[in-house]
């Protein structure tokens, strides 16, 4: 440590700097220029060298690439792709970097709630990591740092994506035998509990159970459009593996209900006060469960978990354009505009989305109609997210 960078410290502390400056500022009095990085070589290939390293396109591409991705962690990779390839040279660097990058990143998604939860958990997690005793390296070497953050993000990574089967492991008891479950969308987290319980049909422990699956379509038939309704893919899986499933349309969910013993659906996010914000139509189905008395699980990663709490339908951090007046006037003045423009008008569809024709729009769901979160870190009330929240950042 210099005489001079312990001034400067003392310095900003009495100009009034933030925790968090400070905290940089006594990181970075350790550091030492680095070397040219090993790590170059490892550089992704969706990114060349020469050029910026675009966040953008590269977790556009991440999600494009691996279907089974979900947003928060292809963010993640994304933020690691971005330690790989960006060369900075102390920890304020470092941290600066990727609170800019993923400012930007937010700022080019239509709904950033699903990635926010993990671009924000991973810069916690560095923070964190960072702060624990015997992690900053020998003689204040910044490529020992380095190597470790990146070695803890592809960490972090993994053990994300183990979650689902965790869940999976705590949600297949709440199948009974002789069950029949409700659920809707694309959710890769309900489709591997679902898997799970048809897995182990066979086992000591087999169930038998049905599905009523809701997707998602213009007309009544919903497994003959044009563009395949999100969700055929895990009713074909499980029509596989022996489980009956009837698929119906949004319309028809408050008849089904009757026929169901439990609702279970994803999210894209959970908030603070422990409601979810998940696609369109999941807080209808919601109200309904409630008032014929169905349970109504919520299956989602820790990793979703958002610190936001919105007071209802319309306090969401999105713009979203679901309620569209027009008259006639109005629609001869968009077919005169490009398609993008009209598309950007209705809010429907997402050219970012993954599946052609998939609706992004989402509805938030609120915590009093929800009977139970399956997690990874296991089976919580809505009350208790706010606890685990908690847990993960302070």
């Amino acid at each position: 440590m210099t005489l001079s960078s312990s001034a400067d410290c003392r310095f900003r502390q009495r100009r009034g700097a933030s925790r968090k400056q400070l905290y940089l500022c006594r990181i970075d009095i350790y550091r030492l220029p680095v070397k040219e990085s090993t790590m170059a070589s490892s550089t992704s290939t969706m990114s060349d060298p020469s050029k910026p390293f675009d966040i953008v396109a590269t977790y556009n591409e991440l999600l494009r690439s691996d279907p089974d991705l979900t947003m928060p962690i292809a963010a993640i990779e994304a933020l690691v792709l971005l330690l790989t390839h960006s060369p900075s040279s102390t920890i304020s660097e470092t941290l600066d970097l990727l609170e800019k990058s993923t400012a930007h990143l937010k700022k080019s998604i239509p709904n950033p709630i699903g990635l926010s939860a993990g671009t924000d958990l991973f810069q916690r997690y560095l923070i964190t990591t960072l702060q624990r005793p015997g992690q900053l390296g020998p003689a204040g070497d910044f490529n020992a740092i380095r190597a470790h953050l990146l070695s803890n993000g592809r960490l972090f990574i993994r053990r994300a994506k183990e979650s689902r089967d965790k869940i999976a492991a705590f949600g297949r008891g709440f199948i009974r035998d002789g069950s029949t479950v409700l659920t809707n969308g694309g959710s890769r987290v309900v489709a591997s509990l679902l898997q799970k319980a048809a897995d182990e049909k066979g086992g000591p422990s087999a169930v038998r159970f049905r599905v009523i699956y809701v997707l998602s379509s213009a007309n009544g038939d919903v497994e003959k459009t044009r563009a395949e309704p999100e969700g055929m893919e895990t009713v074909r899986t499980l029509r596989a593996k022996g489980v009956p499933v009837a698929t119906i349309s949004e319309s028809a969910v408050a008849y089904s209900l009757g026929k169901a013993d439990m609702v279970i659906v994803g999210a894209e996010g959970v908030v603070e006060n422990g409601g979810i914000v998940s696609r369109m139509g999941t807080y209808q189905i919601g109200l309904l469960a409630k008032a014929m008395g169905k349970p109504f699980y919520v299956v989602a990663e820790s990793h979703k978990f958002v610190r936001s709490y919105p007071l209802g339908q319309y306090d969401l951090p999105i713009e979203q354009h679901v309620i569209n007046f027009k008259t006639e006037e109005d629609i001869a003045d968009e077919a005169k505009q490009p398609s993008a423009e009209s598309q950007k008008t209705t809010g429907i569809d997402s050219p970012g989305s993954k599946g052609g024709g998939r609706s992004d729009v989402v509805d938030f769901t609120p915590p009093h109609l929800i009977s139970a979160l399956i997690t990874d870190s296991g089976v919580l009330t809505p009350s208790a997210v706010s606890e685990e929240l908690i847990k993960i950042w302070f």
